[in-house]
């Protein structure tokens, strides 16, 4: 079954002490186009996640933002040992000098400028590339579930729209041999008119309505129409992407749509030919947003 090529997925995954949100979104596009927005620690991580998107999806504007929440706290403490030890010093020789009492203590130097500093705890690539990997995927599934749901509605909207079209088709097919008649009808009256009462050539009658009838013969456009249905049809029920093919296979259903709607001679026909082109026109529509 046909998808579409919007939709949206989350998902989360963690190994070690390192845990991932993922949220992945998808519009159409010609072709399959990835934007990654990850920490600044985890870019080292961009080229695989972006390769594991396009493993999984033919096309579409896909674009997906990754958040770690680690288990624990991603900063940790810093001690500088040497430099506690010079504001200890200092501190001493202060108490000394000024002879006040008791000791220098240990709150007091941590607590000093520059002793204890945070730290950004470095990231482990290896869980963070599971965990990251593991919320992709979970997103990725969320993501092609919503694009199959879309794409079951698309596939039973342009179904409705291909009977549409053989539909008008077939009317037109009626319609041929009649304008052929009608020709001739209106051939014969014309001639007898103008020639006061003789009789027409019947010769030059069937020429005439033989070249009409080779200028209004649309079986050729009609029958590569219907051939063009039936391959619709074969993408709509078929697993793999088809958008650039049901794209195809619109235009040329549109061509012969045109052809036919130059040869027509009827009023009816005119119609019929603008209803086809109304049909095959929403169903190009509907195409751009297949997968």
């Amino acid at each position: 079954m046909i998808r579409s090529m919007t939709g949206f997925g989350a998902g989360r995954g963690g190994a070690a002490d390192e845990t991932m949100e993922v949220e992945v979104r998808s519009v159409n596009h010609k072709f399959c186009e990835v934007k990654a927005r990850l920490p600044r620690e985890m870019a080292a991580l961009e080229t695989d996640l972006v390769r594991q998107v396009k493993d999984r999806l033919a096309r579409g504007g896909v674009e997906f933002s990754l958040r770690r929440t680690a288990a624990r706290a991603t900063l940790s403490p810093r001690v500088d040992v040497d430099l506690a030890a010079e504001y200890a010093r200092a501190f001493e020789e202060v108490r000394a000098r000024l002879g006040l009492s008791g000791q220098v203590s240990l709150s007091e130097v941590l607590a000093a400028a520059g002793v204890v500093t945070l730290e950004e705890r470095a990231v482990d690539l290896e869980s963070a590339r599971s965990a990251a990997g593991e919320a992709l995927t979970a997103a990725l599934d969320a993501l092609i579930s919503m694009r199959e749901r879309e794409g079951a509605a698309l596939a039973r909207d342009l179904e409705g729209r291909l009977s549409v079209v053989e539909g008008v088709a077939s009317r037109l097919a009626g319609l041929s041999p009649r304008s052929v008649e009608d020709y001739r009808a209106r051939l014969h009256e014309r001639v007898a008119e103008l020639s006061r009462g003789l009789a027409p050539d019947p010769v030059r009658l069937a020429t005439e309505v033989a070249l009409f009838a080779d200028r209004t013969d649309v079986t050729e456009e009609l029958t590569r129409l219907a051939s063009h249905v039936a391959q619709m049809r074969g993408l709509l029920a078929s697993g793999e992407p088809a958008g650039r093919k049901m794209d195809f296979l619109v235009q040329e259903m549109h061509r012969e749509a045109n052809t036919v709607g130059s040869k027509s001679q009827s009023a009816e026909g005119a119609a019929a030919v603008v209803s086809l082109k109304a049909e095959i026109e929403r169903m190009r529509e509907q195409v751009q947003n297949v997968e």
